[in-house]
């Protein structure tokens, strides 16, 4: 009975509990409204942007409607960018700066040439007599005589050889002459020094080379710079003498005067050898201006210089074409 009793008990029971099942699913709205499907967007693919999904509505195992929200779709991934690059103004273009032109030397100031004529030349004629490149009279005409002059002045010194007084080659002849005097613009010649008294034999003293101790002798010693005119073994008189450099040496030995001229332009250096006696090839014995001038400080160019002229001009007056000429030590 009792039994019975318990089992109609939880009948009732479990049919209440039916009922009200049935009945909340009756009353809900959504009861006919299933639960969309989500879709799953491959994660290779970038989706499409969605609006926000509604809240999708399923049914619970109770039977009571629950709400399950519809899962965010990611937003796309934006690329990262770059940093944004500086902008640089264009570089101004480099231009090559053009070579610096070598500008060509001015041309050479011309103080005198040929065709000039005036005082100024006559004394530029006096200053190149005085260094020996001019012989003869001064005058007041640049011609032919006085071009080749300045030639020989010019290549003597390593100058361009033009025959033309350029300010270089004319400073050059100021520097190395003196203001020449009245006598010598005026072609005035100077009186010749006496000469003194030939000694006497036994008190006249020479450097004695027993060649020169017979005939006519030009008897010429490097050791004494002296030159003794001796005739059969008398000395004359003598004067001083300049040799060659070591260069050009003044040959040595025993020669004969083959060739006499009063007045001589070398042909390979250009200056005067006025009252020339030539011994050995182009050696003679000559006067020189420049030895006058300058003593011994410079040197031929092999020849024997004398600056004595009157006792030269002497000698070339007695000297005769054969006469023997030694040059010793």
């Amino acid at each position: 009975m009792i039994e019975r009793h318990g089992r109609a008990r939880r009948g009732i029971v479990i049919g209440g509990a039916l009922a009200l099942a049935l009945t909340a699913a009756a009353c809900s709205p959504d009861a006919g409204v299933t639960a969309s499907p989500t879709k799953i967007v491959p994660s290779s693919q970038t989706p499409p942007p969605t609006t926000p999904a509604s809240p999708s509505t399923t049914a619970s195992p109770t039977g009571v409607p629950t709400t399950t929200a519809a899962p965010l779709t990611p937003e796309p991934e934006q690329p990262p960018t770059a940093d944004p690059q500086p902008v640089v103004a264009d570089p101004k273009p480099v231009t090559a700066k053009p070579s610096p032109t070598v500008k060509p030397a001015p041309p050479a100031v011309i103080i005198l040439e040929q065709g000039d004529t005036g005082p100024k030349v006559r004394a530029f004629q006096s200053r190149l007599r005085q260094i020996g490149w001019f012989s003869g009279d001064v005058s007041d005409r640049y011609g032919t005589k006085t071009a080749a002059a300045v030639r020989g002045f010019q290549a003597k010194r390593g100058f361009p050889v033009t025959g033309q007084a350029d300010e270089r080659t004319y400073d050059k002849v100021i520097a190395m002459t003196r203001r020449p005097t009245a006598d010598e613009l005026a072609n005035v010649k100077p009186k010749p020094p006496e000469p003194k008294a030939d000694p006497k034999p036994a008190a006249f003293s020479w450097d004695v080379d027993k060649r020169c101790l017979t005939g006519r002798v030009m008897c010429i010693s490097k050791s004494t710079k002296r030159l003794t005119w001796v005739v059969d073994g008398v000395p004359q008189y003598g004067f001083d003498v300049r040799f060659g450099s070591d260069e050009l040496p003044t040959r040595e030995g025993v020669f004969s005067v083959y060739l006499k001229k009063v007045d001589v332009i070398s042909n390979l250096y250009h200056t005067p050898m006025p009252y020339s006696m030539f011994f050995s090839g182009g050696q003679a014995v000559h006067y020189s201006s420049n030895f006058a001038r300058l003593g011994y400080t410079g040197a031929s160019h092999g020849c024997v210089n004398v600056r004595n002229k009157p006792l030269l001009i002497q000698l070339y007056n007695e000297a005769r074409i054969g006469d023997k000429v030694v040059v010793h030590w």
